[in-house]
């Protein structure tokens, strides 16, 4: 989508606050597959920072590229003081990091806005012989209980594009035509939230398709939303539940 690097600059700070992390034993996967302790990460389409944090507690060195000015300031304002951090303005066709520069690259939660092609050749690009590609992101059960069920109906009526948004995240064929005969292993992780009201709408508010609140179906949204915490919240909250899919892979 051509507004794809701006989608979210005025949704930073709820993204920041209620976007979920992802499972630790994410990192100790990638360990087991060959992801060397002192790896040197890229993190391309960095966002505000959530996955680059997991690897820098970790230990490894990380270099964030992320194009939105917004999101790019809100994770060097959390990450800054790491040791190892660096963030850089560049997208994941156009880096502007020096070749053979990263032992592994990672997108989470961002591989969906890229041109295949082109960040394809920009990875091929950045890594160093035999380095690593792991994909991941956190894909939102639809089915399993009243409130995921429930969840899943009120975007469709009341997001502005989520069904074009939606359809986006690749499959685990199209991810895998994507390394081109490279894809050395893949996995799925139970992750989940616990939210109260509050954070259940902060949730929802920091999606892209959701609408803003000047926005003349945002009334209609908020009512749906309490409705259907109200029918489907225990003891003051709800679990908001994903899957966390990594795919860990070479460029051939």
């Amino acid at each position: 989508m051509s507004d794809s690097r701006q989608r979210f600059t005025d949704r930073v700070q709820d993204y920041v606050r209620f976007r979920p992390s992802y499972p630790a034993s994410l990192v100790d996967f990638l360990h087991a597959h060959g992801v060397e302790p002192a790896a040197k990460i890229v993190d391309i389409g960095a966002g505000t920072g959530i996955a680059s944090k997991l690897l820098l507690d970790a230990r490894h060195p990380l270099t964030a590229v992320e194009p939105n000015d917004a999101m790019r300031a809100a994770a060097q304002a959390w990450l800054g003081e790491y040791p190892g951090y660096t963030s850089v303005t560049g997208s994941a066709e156009h880096s502007g990091l020096p070749d053979a520069c990263a032992d592994l690259i990672i997108a989470a939660q961002a591989f969906h806005w890229f041109d295949p092609d082109g960040c394809r050749r920009e990875f091929k690009r950045l890594l160093r012989p035999d380095g690593q590609v792991a994909l991941f992101w956190n894909s939102r059960r639809l089915r399993g209980s009243a409130f995921l069920e429930g969840y899943e109906d009120l975007l469709r009526q009341h997001g502005t594009d989520y069904t074009d948004v939606a359809e986006r995240y690749p499959d685990a064929e199209q991810v895998a035509d994507w390394f081109q005969g490279g894809l050395q292993t893949q996995t799925c992780i139970d992750n989940s939230q616990r939210l109260d009201y509050q954070s259940l709408k902060g949730r929802l508010l920091s999606s892209s398709y959701a609408p803003k609140p000047d926005h003349p179906g945002y009334p209609a949204m908020l009512a749906a939303l309490e409705r259907l915490f109200d029918e489907t919240q225990r003891d003051g909250h709800i679990d908001f539940d994903y899957d966390t899919e990594v795919y860990l892979g070479r460029l051939p």
